[in-house]
This record gives structure tokens, sequence and C-alpha cells, in this order.
């Protein structure tokens, strides 16, 4: 078995020397709390959303479950092929009873 041993280059002393792709949680530097990995290059977190000026959306019945079927295909590991949007399409006119016991199929449960 091979021992663990360090090398003799020094720890990095700013937020330039970190690389972020190779120490992406590199936040705590040396004592000192980093602002950010990219401040010199400008780069900046953007606030989160405000909730309440999202645009009220309903998603039409067909394409709720046209996702439905897509994503218990993919989960169940057989990824829909293009040919495939056919067949979808007619499961989603499907009644609802009829709809969620395909899906129970797809998924298993």
């Amino acid at each position: 078995m091979h021992s663990w041993h360090t090398t003799d280059t020094a720890a990095p002393q700013t937020s330039q020397e970190i690389d972020p792709y190779r120490f992406p949680g590199a936040w705590y530097l040396g004592g000192r709390t980093v602002d950010t990995l990219t401040d010199s290059a400008g780069d900046y977190l953007l606030p989160a959303p405000d909730p309440r000026e999202r645009v009220p959306y309903v998603l039409p019945i067909g394409d709720q479950r046209r996702l439905e079927v897509q994503t218990a295909l993919t989960a169940a590991g057989v990824a829909p092929r293009p040919g495939d949007f056919a067949a979808i399409d007619a499961l989603c006119v499907l009644e609802d009873s009829a709809f969620s016991t395909v899906l129970r199929w797809i998924t298993g449960g």
C-alpha cells in the first residue's frame, strides 16, 4: 500500500489562486472568509425571485398528462423516442381512471 505524503507546494493565499472547478466550496481561506470566488470577474449571485411576481399560468391537462407519461417512462428507464409521441398523445386523451392505471403500470406502483 502507498502511504500518504504531502507536497512542497504552498496553499493558495488569495481567491484568485483557488480553482473554483476543483474546489467549488472553498469559501473559507486562511482565517478569513472569501466573499466570492470570482470577485475579479465581477460575477455575483442573483436574488431569489419574488413569488408574488410570478405569472399565474395553469398547464393544460393534455400537456400535464404528456409530461407525466414522459416522466414515468424515463424514470422506468424507457426514454420516449421521437416516433412515440403519437402513442403518448393517444394516452393523454384517455379518461382519468384509465390514464392513472396506465401510469401505475408504467411505474410499477
